[in-house]
């Protein structure tokens, strides 16, 4: 058997339709639907269902009892050939679900790549995943939610539908989130949600300069501590901080806000 076969188990049942590329392995009990593609060297260790108008790249892993492409669990639903589109060196673990689009945007649910979705995460609808994100265990999206590249969201979180995670955010354990968070920062609790400082640990990983985290600093002082209200602190910031690629994409991103952002900060603001 050559690295370039397609290997199927004799008890995995495979659409005669679904298109398969060179390297995969599709293990016991696994079931591919007639729309199904996968990419090469992608992995189904054993009762994985894929299922609907579903696209899977290169380098994926699926752990038992992972289900993508099921049907939106959504009473507007009647059928119509939405679609899952993911990207490539996800790691889906067991018991993870990812549902297809309703018709209600853009008729798709999609995951960039390099994520990992610990057992029991939830991707609902309609949601769009960046790239090298991660969901700990149970970590519940609604439909129509953003996780933009390298946010975390924590375990037995849950995000509320249409609700944005902006890029290096983190969502603590047992997070509700209700509204938008903002870039680089970390929040954790319920009723309210609150925000706890800078996602410290998680921007030096990814290689953020002490200087860059400064500025980030600046910024999130006015819009969190100024006493100003949103339009406010965002002219504020303008007029104050200096221009960069991290001061727009967190402009931008409260200006675009349709639930309003996670501004509420908790007793004790993590300063590091």
């Amino acid at each position: 058997m050559s690295e370039n076969d397609v290997t199927i188990h004799p008890t995995a049942v495979v659409h005669p339709q679904a298109r398969l590329e060179a390297g995969v392995r599709v293990g016991p009990h696994c079931a591919i639907g007639e729309h199904v593609s996968l990419g090469r060297n992608t992995r189904l260790e054993s009762h994985v269902a894929l299922t609907g108008w579903t696209e899977i790249g290169a380098d994926n892993a699926f752990s038992p009892f992972a289900s993508v492409g099921t049907e939106p669990q959504d009473i507007g639903y009647n059928g119509e050939p939405t679609r899952v589109r993911i990207g490539d060196r996800n790691v889906f673990r067991e018991f993870v679900t990812v549902h297809r689009a309703t018709t209600k945007e853009h008729r798709l649910t999609s995951i960039g790549s390099d994520n990992y979705f610990m057992a029991y995460a939830h991707v609902a609808h309609d949601c769009r995943v960046g790239d090298r994100t991660i969901f700990l265990h149970q970590a519940t999206l609604g439909g129509h939610v953003a996780v933009e590249d390298f946010a975390t969201v924590g375990a037995l979180s849950a995000v509320h539908q249409f609700c944005r995670i902006g890029r290096f955010a983190f969502t603590g354990g047992g997070s509700m989130v209700t509204q938008d968070v903002l870039p680089f920062c970390r929040v954790v609790g319920q009723r309210p949600t609150r925000v706890l400082g800078l996602n410290i640990i998680g921007l030096r990983r990814n290689g953020f300069s002490n200087a860059r985290i400064a500025a980030l600093k600046d910024i999130y002082k006015i819009f969190f501590f100024s006493g100003l209200n949103t339009a406010q602190a965002v002219e504020r910031i303008e007029a104050e901080c200096p221009p960069g690629e991290d001061r727009e994409e967190i402009l931008r991103f409260v200006r675009t806000a349709k639930r309003g952002v996670v501004k509420k900060t908790a007793d004790a603001w993590d300063s590091e």
